[in-house]
Formats: C-alpha cells, structure tokens, sequence
C-alpha cells in the first residue's frame, strides 16, 4: 500500500518519524515534504502535493501533519475527491475509516506524542470502511454536493 505525506516545520521531526514507521512497516511510503526543517515554511506546499497524489492514486492513503493538524486538514480537504479527517485519538482515527471513508488523516504534532500518532497512523491505514448503507449515503450526498452543488433533499415533516 502506497502512503503519500507531508507537513511542515511544526511536524518536520513527526514525519520523519512516521516516514521511517511506515517504511519498517512494509509501505510504500511518498515524502512531500519538507525534506529539511525551515521554520518559516508553508504547510499547504506539502500537504496539498500529497493530497493531490492520494486522488491520483486509487487505493493509496495519506497523513497531514501541522503543529495542530487543523490548517492541513482544511487544505487537503479542497483537493476535488478528498475526505481528509483530523484525529487527536484512535478512535476518531477509526471513525475517518469505518464511517467516512477518509483516504487522508491529518495529526497535530504539537497535540500527541509519537507514539500517539504512531497509533492512530497504523488504525487509520488498517481499518476498512465499513460499507453501511447509511454511510455510503451521506458520502454520496456530499460527492453529489462536490460535483455539482446539489444540495441533499429535506426530509418532510412527519405528522
């Protein structure tokens, strides 16, 4: 399985860790970025790189990662056919998966420690989309909604 990833200066030493993780693990791991920790740097220049990879590449995944993770989410989030999830925990890390279907997950370095992400890394990337009718429903109302501004019905009023 093919992972794409990128940050910036606040999850420089984060990624690096996760890069060699994820390489031990057996994945075919892309880097984005940063290749070098510059303070001043960017965090959409890497992070919308590996976003766009992730929706060019069926089957891959990807991690975002900031000081926050909140910016980064939001930025992979405007790549067309990305569902990017932010996670502090194991289980929202789940959740992006088993409910949302979300190919890209993005962590706050600055909010959990190495081993925390190294956890919600490995439940992201192993835990399937659970296929419910209800959730393959509201992902197909919000792809509807991407592709062409088409809002979902109201449901009526019962009474």
């Amino acid at each position: 399985m093919r992972v794409h990833i990128g940050g910036d200066h606040a999850a420089y030493d984060l990624k690096c860790t996760l890069v060699t993780f994820l390489q031990a693990k057996g994945y075919d791991v892309i880097d984005h970025g940063p290749e070098y920790l510059d303070p001043q740097d960017d965090y959409p220049v890497a992070v919308l790189r590996a976003a766009e990879a992730v929706s060019g590449d069926l089957g891959a995944f990807g991690i975002v990662l900031g000081g926050s993770g909140n910016g980064e989410q939001m930025a992979a989030n405007k790549v067309r056919g990305i569902r990017a999830a932010l996670a502090y925990n194991v289980e929202l890390a789940e959740l992006a998966r088993t409910h949302n279907n979300a190919q890209v997950l993005s962590i706050g370095s600055r909010m959990n420690t190495d081993d925390e992400a190294r956890a919600m890394v490995e439940a992201f990337l192993t835990t399937a989309f659970s296929g419910d009718d209800r959730h393959a429903r509201r992902l197909a109302m919000v792809e509807r909604y991407e592709e062409n501004g088409e809002l979902p019905p109201v449901p009526a009023a019962e009474g």
